[in-house]
């Protein structure tokens, strides 16, 4: 699995570099750092998309880097192309926060969702697998569009995508310098990731996690249909061990987020009985803020510091 084309951005200049690969599409020119734009990273397990690449300013091939894996790539670096106008400033924060030393130089990759199939991407296999059949089929019918792919999606991060950025990249390859980080489903699917693959993610960020979930036909009055419930116990059993990962949560109290804190706390419960402390979990409450990019973009130096922050 090869790139053809990539281009780099710096200030202005744009420089081609050919590796035999398809025509490449110009991304969006970032505030702060380079981005680098792959164009239809192709996979065995999910349909192709193209992946931005941020590299930290000062980036330096002789130098070896930790990867922050971030979910709902589009939303990351320009709100003038994203469908709300909001972005993560992700470009403008890692770069203050390299200069004042509070983070370690990163790379960013930047995995855009699929529209119309995020949540076929963003929610558990094992989620679906606890309804029952009738359920399960209509919701895979009408909210999944008949592709439920979540388990196809980490395996393309895991086992195609990182290979393929450490073969191409100058990163830290091992463990603890993998990272994954998402918001609302992507903070789901974000904790799924380092409970699926605790040997190549040491830690995950899950931003205002929508443990509701929101599957139709299913009630939490109803222990059987209690969605969230079976999540939260499947996270119980699978969760890694301690030592060498770092998972951070938090929500908001406003819009969506309103509804987290419930469920969280449950989660918290977990934490603490699977033996994580104040080194390695974090969850953190934030009165008054809403379910948007506004909102994560905020906050986003607190789970940064805690996944990036200097030794």
């Amino acid at each position: 699995m090869r790139l053809l084309q990539i281009w780099i951005f710096t200030g202005g200049l744009v420089l081609l570099l050919n590796q035999c690969s398809p025509t490449a599409k110009q991304a969006a020119p970032v505030k702060k750092g380079t981005l680098i734009h792959l164009d239809q990273v192709s996979s065995t397990y999910v349909d192709p998309r193209p992946i931005d690449v941020w590299l930290p300013p000062g980036y330096d091939s002789t130098r070896r880097y930790p990867v922050l894996y971030m979910h709902d790539g589009q939303m990351l670096f320009d709100g003038q192309r994203t469908w709300n106008h909001q972005e993560w400033k992700v470009d403008e924060t890692m770069d203050s926060m390299v200069i004042s030393k509070q983070v370690r130089p990163a790379i960013i990759v930047a995995i855009p969702n699929k529209g119309p199939y995020r949540w076929a991407e963003y929610v558990p296999q094992v989620i679906l697998d606890s309804l029952p059949v009738s359920i399960k089929e209509e919701v895979i019918r009408k909210w999944l569009n008949n592709r439920p792919s979540a388990d196809a999606y980490l395996k393309y991060i895991a086992l195609e995508l990182k290979p393929h950025i450490d073969h191409h990249f100058s990163t830290l390859s091992d463990r603890d310098h993998t990272y994954i980080m998402g918001s609302s489903m992507g903070g789901i699917i974000s904790l799924y990731a380092i409970c699926s693959y605790p040997d190549v993610f040491g830690g995950a960020a899950c931003m205002s996690s929508h443990w509701p979930l929101d599957i139709p036909g299913t009630t939490e009055d109803d222990i059987a249909y209690d969605v969230p419930g079976f999540y939260i116990r499947y996270v119980a059993n699978h969760l890694p061990a301690p030592d060498g990962h770092r998972i951070y949560f938090d929500y908001g109290t406003e819009t969506l987020d309103s509804l987290y804190e419930p469920y969280q706390m449950r989660v918290d419960r977990l934490m603490t009985w699977r033996g994580y402390g104040d080194a390695n979990w974090i969850t953190r409450k934030f009165p008054g803020a809403s379910h948007s990019e506004d909102s994560w973009a905020e906050r986003l130096p607190i789970p940064l510091i805690f996944l990036l922050g200097q030794p």
